[in-house]
């Protein structure tokens, strides 16, 4: 089933939660809505529901507009952070409920439910527990048997509200994989909402990037890590420096030092260098490079984390260096930036590239010299 918001704008006592929202999603597409608390990414899902009417603007579920429709003609399956199981009824009877309360002209017989049930319980990995209550599961088969009670009603759309959320971090790597292996055997058009990037880049078919009430950007996990298109985005997917600098001649400058990093034709202007921690390289002194002090230095997995003090404003940036690397504080550690993107200050307007920085994606080979 294709899903289009169109325009959709939501306010609650005249407070705007959504501005103007347009997604065109299609037919068993996996997306995620992406972004921090407040970022109106669970309004958005609420509103596809029909938990939620738009104030303005509409929802088409394929050609027909269901903005106004309720959650049951829209017919699409809901699953929550906290599962929402009966827990007066057994496994199989939970996962059967929405087929049995359906009116009695499109109520399955009986054995048809049991069956409908076991098959999905079988799906979902669950076979044999059909006779236990919630209170004898854990917190990840309880949220498996959610998943079943969603799928067992056929749904046009199957929406998931933080499914993981409420698990430790070990049992929700697990059910991502499971989530992505279930999606691709229904086939479902699938929409679910997180704060977890990493949920989000590894699960989706696309993500979708949310702040303050608006999309910030579209795109597949490569393209929102890789390319991200405001300082929102790149600050918020993945860990992230920024350093403040100035743009002249083509050249960006900090204070009296300038960084070996060119952007032809590009306007002179106060802005911001965005880069990722990893992708550095570290250099012996330069004449064009960042330079800076070490303030702090952790150890983060198999890499050290080191935080460095650039220029007299004192500028903080993190990069990664190797673990053996000696970055005692008030040492001094010289780098270049293999990928990065810089933002002007009066807004969100990426500098352009030279031609052969586009081509390589602003790696540091491709722009020496430039």
């Amino acid at each position: 089933m294709d899903l289009s918001i169109r325009r959709v704008r939501k306010e609650f006592d005249h407070f705007p939660a959504l501005h103007d929202v347009s997604l065109d999603i299609s037919s068993g597409e996996l997306i995620a809505l992406l972004g921090p608390s407040g970022s109106g990414k669970t309004t958005l899902l609420r509103l596809i529901a029909g938990l939620e009417s738009p104030t303005a603007g509409a929802i088409f579920f394929g050609e027909e507009d269901a903005s106004h429709k309720s959650v049951q003609e829209r017919h699409v399956g809901f699953v929550f952070q906290h599962y929402a199981l009966f827990r007066h009824m057994t496994v199989a009877e939970n996962v059967g409920f929405g087929l049995k309360v359906r009116p009695s002209a499109l109520r399955p017989p009986k054995a048809e439910i049991r069956r409908r049930a076991a098959e999905l319980l079988d799906l979902v990995q669950l076979s044999g527990l059909e006779k236990r209550y919630p209170h004898q599961l854990s917190g990840g088969q309880r949220q498996r048997v959610a998943l079943a009670r969603a799928l067992a009603i056929e749904p046009l759309v199957l929406l998931l509200d933080e499914p993981f959320g409420a698990l430790d971090a070990q049992v929700r790597r697990e059910l991502r994989r499971w989530l992505r292996e279930i999606h691709e055997a229904t086939g479902h058009t699938t929409v679910f909402v997180t704060h977890d990037q990493e949920e989000a880049l590894e699960l989706a078919d696309r993500v979708v990037v949310m702040s303050q009430g608006r999309i910030e950007q579209v795109g597949t996990a490569d393209e929102v890590y890789d390319e991200p298109n405001s300082p929102f985005v790149y600050g918020f997917i993945g860990d992230s420096s920024a350093l403040p600098v100035r743009v002249e001649n083509g050249q960006l400058w900090t204070q009296d030092r300038m960084l070996g990093l060119s952007l032809p034709g590009a306007p002179d202007g106060e802005a911001v260098l965005y880069f990722r921690p990893h992708d550095v390289e570290l250099v012996d002194g330069c004449g064009g490079c960042i330079a800076g002090t070490v303030a702090a230095s952790r150890r983060v997995a198999g890499t050290r984390r080191v935080e460095l003090e650039i220029g007299g404003e004192r500028a903080r940036v993190e990069i990664e260096v190797p673990l053996d690397h000696r970055a005692s504080e008030k040492s001094r550690i010289a780098f270049k930036p293999r990928r990065w993107k810089v933002f002007y200050r009066d807004g969100v307007k990426a500098a352009p590239k030279s031609p052969h920085a586009q081509a390589h994606e602003g790696r540091i080979l491709a722009l020496t010299g430039a």
